[in-house]
This record gives structure tokens, C-alpha cells and sequence, in this order.
């Protein structure tokens, strides 16, 4: 077996400071607000909340009834981005690929819309119908790009092919919102542009659970992923099964980027922007690079969240809007910064 070189003090200290401002933003997200709790409160709200039968005041209300689910609804959604966003930067050898720029998120996108639009006229939850339609929606785009890569090792051009796709189902997606009505349209849009308001029960198990399965399969990979960095052809002789290799990371990105779409919409940065700065901090090795950046994706969705619903409080803004222009101006600096 090959010896790791990875220094493990260093990943369980990288690993515990992100972890660490990641609780400390989430206590501030649970303060904040148009209400305004102090942390001492909810302290005491945590404390009494596992007491049976205890009667939840107005405060204790907005904290577990609307800020919980939503600050666990943006861990699950940032963490699923910058996981898929990683994954993808990993294997395609390409700083931009992103399931944004991979029209991953756009499939995903489609789906849900679909979704949307005949959730009423199928037996189950619309809840359930847009995460099934959205998974399917982004499996799709993501097979697309897959058959697309599998013809050569050339990830430029798998990433132009994205760009492609992207611009290709946008069109779509345009086409379907004329077809809707003014309210409908208006509730897609926000939706779109990330809405992590509506927290429901449903979107947080799926959310959850695809993060974990997710999170699990590309950390069987990163060795491999490790050497496919290097090329697909060097990786194969050194005893890399490839396309394996290749499908089992499709698959998984496509579960994360079509589960956080279903449930918070398509914010983007996310899984551009946090690989980046995850692997200024920590390297290049993904058995670090890819359980770090699911902590940081989480940290950047949550105060950019935390933002969309304070700056202008009581009205809030798009998360999506939040994450565009924080991560725009970032990456725009990292880029000029590798000159």
C-alpha cells in the first residue's frame, strides 16, 4: 500500500478552525434578525428546549420554527455546492468547472421547474416531486457531459461543452417560466436566484441525506481523484480504474448539485469559489481539499444568507444575489493574484 504523506495534525487543525467558525457564524445566525435574540437567550432556548412539555415562547418560536431549519438548510445546500464543485475541478483538471459551468445546476434547474409546474397534477408531495425532478434533471445534463468526456482526455473541451449545455437549457428553462402563470412565475424566479426561506422537513432530510452519501463517495475517490489530477492516462497506468473512477464522481456530484438545487435554488459561487480558496489554505491533497470545502461551502452560504435576510430586514434578498456579489469580486481577485 502506498505511504500517505498527508500530515494529519494539519488536517484535524484545518479541519477544526473552519469547523469551529462555522458554530460561531451559526450562533450569529441565530441571533440576527428582524428579531433580535441574544446569544445568551438562546443559550437558555437550547437549555429548555430538551425539557418535555416545555412551552416554546414567541423568541424560542422564530429560533426553531424558522432560523434552525434554515441555517441547517444552508450548511446542507453550501456544503453540497462546494463538494460537487471540488469534485468536479478534481477531475476535470480545470479551475472553472463547477456544476454551474458544467450545466449541471441548470439541468437540475429544469427539472425542478418541471416539477413545479405538474406537481399538481401528480400524487405526492410537491415537496418530494421538485427533489425527484431535480436529481433527474441534473442526472441527465450530467450524463450528457460524461458521454461528452468519455470520448477524449480533454477537459477544456468537456468544460466548453458544459458552457454549451448551460446556455442550451437556460433557453429551456426561459421557455417553460412564459408558459406559467404571474404568480407562479414570480415565486420560480426568487426561487432561482436562491431562496433558502422555506425550510421544510422534507427538503432538510433529503438535503442531508444526499450530502452524506455524496460526501462519502467522493471520499473513497480522492486518492484516485489525487492522481487524475496528474492526467486520466497516468492515472491508468499507475492502477486507477478511470472510468470508474470517472462515473462514481458524476454521479455523486450530480446527486449533491441536484439535491442542493431542489432545496435552496441555483446559487451560484458556491462550488467555483470555495475550492479555490480551500486550496489556497490547505493544498492540493483531496482527502483534505474535499471534507474542507463541504465546512467552507457551508460557512460561505451561511453568511451569505445571514446577509440576504438582515441588510434590508424586514424584506429579504435572494441568497443567490448574495453569493454573486461576494464571490464575483473574490474570484476576480484570485485570478489577478495568479498572474
Amino acid at each position: 500500500m502506498t505511504r500517505t504523506y498527508l500530515n494529519q495534525k494539519y488536517v484535524v487543525v484545518t479541519l477544526a478552525w473552519l469547523a469551529v467558525a462555522l458554530v460561531l457564524m451559526s450562533f450569529i445566525a441565530l441571533a440576527v434578525g428582524p428579531v433580535s435574540i441574544p446569544l445568551t437567550s438562546i443559550w437558555a432556548a437550547l437549555q429548555q428546549w430538551l425539557t418535555p412539555d416545555h412551552q416554546l415562547d414567541v423568541r424560542e418560536l422564530i429560533l426553531f420554527s424558522n432560523r434552525l431549519p434554515r441555517i441547517a438548510l444552508a450548511l446542507g445546500v453550501g456544503a453540497s455546492l462546494a463538494l460537487a464543485g471540488a469534485a468536479f475541478q478534481a477531475l476535470l483538471r480545470n479551475p472553472l468547472a463547477d456544476p454551474h459551468i458544467l450545466g449541471i445546476s441548470r439541468g437540475a434547474a429544469f427539472g425542478a421547474i418541471l416539477g413545479i409546474i405538474t406537481a399538481a397534477q401528480l400524487p405526492f408531495a410537491p415537496s418530494l416531486t421538485r427533489a425527484v425532478c431535480s436529481f433527474a434533471g441534473a442526472s441527465l445534463a450530467s450524463a450528457l457531459v460524461y458521454a461528452l468526456g468519455r470520448r477524449e482526455d480533454d477537459p477544456a473541451r468537456l468544460v466548453l461543452a458544459g458552457v454549451i449545455l448551460s446556455t442550451f437549457l437556460s433557453s429551456l428553462n426561459v421557455l417553460m417560466l412564459s408558459l406559467v402563470d404571474d404568480v407562479r412565475l414570480r415565486n420560480i424566479t426568487l426561487w432561482l436566484l436562491g431562496d433558502l426561506s422555506n425550510a421544510l422537513t422534507e427538503s432538510l432530510l433529503f438535503i442531508g441525506a444526499a450530502l452524506l452519501l455524496g460526501l462519502l463517495v467522493l471520499l473513497t475517490q480522492a486518492r484516485a481523484l489525487n492522481l487524475m489530477m496528474i492526467g486520466a492516462r497516468e492515472a491508468f497506468t499507475l492502477g486507477v480504474e478511470t472510468a470508474r473512477t470517472r462515473w462514481l464522481v458524476f454521479a455523486a456530484a450530480s446527486l449533491l448539485t441536484g439535491a442542493a438545487v431542489a432545496a435552496g435554488g441555483a446559487i451560484g459561487y458556491v462550488g467555483l469559489l470555495t475550492p479555490h480558496l480551500i486550496r489556497l489554505i490547505a493544498g492540493a491533497d483531496n482527502r483534505l481539499v474535499l471534507p474542507a470545502a463541504a465546512l467552507g461551502g457551508a460557512l460561505l452560504t451561511l453568511v451569505a444568507d445571514t446577509l440576504a435576510r438582515t441588510v434590508i430586514a424586514p424584506r429579504e434578498l435572494p441568497t443567490g444575489a448574495i453569493t454573486a456579489l461576494l464571490g464575483a469580486p473574490l474570484f476576480i481577485y484570485l485570478l489577478l493574484r495568479r498572474r
